[in-house]
């Protein structure tokens, strides 16, 4: 059972946990959003290892709703896991992929015995997904999954801090905890 769930206005790089997520792309070699900000202030370490986690495991890139990690280079974690959320479609339900995006996630989490991981709103920037929805699932995910440590979700703005509170109070859940950072 997840111990607490914290939800953070904040720059995911600047946030100190064992492990951190990066809502990457397929590439794994960054990009732009949170993605671009967590290779950037990882250092080249961390471009190093996503270039050989690209050359031995996912020549053609990484498949969307999978995750793997890295070391975190210079950020304030022990690991970074890279994982592609779906890009929003109005034609397709792709829920799934994103479910299964934090999902794995927090099963990379606990292989490496991560007891806090920080996610960002996987797939809500840039991919689109619609920032209530988003919430919602990454929510009811992460509470669903059986993850045994304390999760946080920082977030770049207060209406996506507004969206996690609803998907929170629709669970008839408080965040343990709210800081600005």
């Amino acid at each position: 059972m997840i111990a607490d769930i914290t939800l953070l206005r904040a720059d995911i790089t600047k946030v100190a946990a064992d492990a951190i997520v990066n809502a990457a792309n397929s590439s794994l070699l960054g990009g732009g959003g949170v993605d671009g900000a967590i290779h950037r202030a990882g250092g080249p370490s961390l471009l190093e290892e996503c270039r050989e986690i690209r050359r031995t495991r996912f020549p053609d890139g990484m498949p969307a709703g999978d995750a793997v990690a890295t070391t975190a280079g210079l950020l304030p974690a022990q690991w970074v896991i890279h994982t592609v959320g779906p890009v929003w479609s109005t034609r397709d339900d792709r829920s799934a992929v994103l479910e299964s995006a934090y999902r794995r996630s927090l099963e990379v989490a606990g292989e490496l015995g991560a007891a806090s991981v920080v996610f960002p709103a996987v797939s809500a920037g840039v991919y689109g997904w619609p920032a209530d929805d988003a919430a919602r699932i990454a929510v009811e995910t992460v509470l669903g999954s059986g993850f045994d440590g304390a999760v946080s979700f920082a977030l770049f703005s207060d209406a996506m801090l507004g969206s996690f509170r609803s998907a929170l109070a629709v669970q008839n859940r408080k965040p343990e905890g709210f800081r600005a950072e």
